[in-house]
């Protein structure tokens, strides 16, 4: 009988009914002892040397039952067929993958090596492998939604960085020439505003531009990066920044 590669050292492609509740009860040390006694049969006799594992025994009447009652497909020789003859048939067979199926239906669980993988042996039972990799693929999704909003946020920041010193240098420029600055700092307000709104918008289809929520979290973040900057404080912040939008929203009256 050809030994499956997906489970443990005992897995198979296909068993007999005692073979798999030998497994099931971890007996396997004992299996050629209890097939002895079995004498081919595909249900445990009545036998003093069985006696000790009651386990086994409840096991097997599980797998009898299920097979009786059509619960877990069944076969000849690792053929399936449902034939109601063949379970009085030495050649009776059970397919791993049926019987895993059925296991994971009617006794979640239970976790034999023989059937389940180490991975899928630490799962709780109410957590199916599927379930495991939508949360995996799901988690990779988030990390990918992620990234792109912080590379957006720093084009944004980058772009803010380099609005701040051209009117930074244009403001000297001003202020050694003795020219008025009322233009520029309409400009500056226009841009910064713009910028903000932007940062806390959305798109038409109602996804954030950006993962900030208010502007109490975009001024945290400044002060908590770039704090140690000239004109970087909570205060300065908060006065230039509602300045900005209120200078935006008369623009646009």
């Amino acid at each position: 009988m050809r030994k499956s590669s997906s489970s443990g050292a005992q897995a198979k492609v296909f068993y007999r009914p005692i073979e798999a509740a030998i497994q099931w009860a971890g007996l396997s040390r004992f299996e050629r002892r209890i097939l002895d006694v079995a004498k081919g049969m595909n249900r445990l006799p009545e036998h003093p040397e069985l006696a000790r594992w009651p386990q086994l025994r409840l096991n097997a009447e599980r797998i009898y039952d299920a097979l009786l009652h059509l619960d877990l497909p069944y076969g000849k020789d690792g053929i399936t067929s449902n034939d109601p003859a063949l379970l009085d048939d030495p050649g009776l067979t059970i397919r791993h993958v049926d019987l895993k199926a059925w296991m994971i239906r009617f006794y979640p669980d239970q976790r034999p090596a023989f059937l389940f993988d180490a991975f899928e042996r630490h799962l709780h039972p109410a957590v199916s492998v599927e379930a495991v990799q939508a949360l995996v693929m799901d988690r990779e999704a988030l990390k990918l939604q992620l990234a792109d909003r912080v590379q957006a946020w720093d084009a944004l920041y980058a772009q803010f960085q380099t609005l701040s010193q051209e009117h930074q240098a244009r403001t000297e420029r001003e202020k050694r020439s003795g020219m008025p600055g009322a233009r520029s700092e309409s400009t500056y307000l226009n841009i910064v505003g713009g910028l903000l709104t932007l940062l806390l918008g959305k798109s038409p289809n109602g996804v954030p531009y950006s993962s900030f929520e208010t502007l109490e979290s975009v001024i945290s973040a400044l002060v908590a990066h770039y704090g140690d900057k000239s004109g970087i404080s909570e205060r300065t912040l908060w006065a230039k920044f509602s300045a900005a939008k209120r200078h935006l929203a008369t623009q646009d009256r």
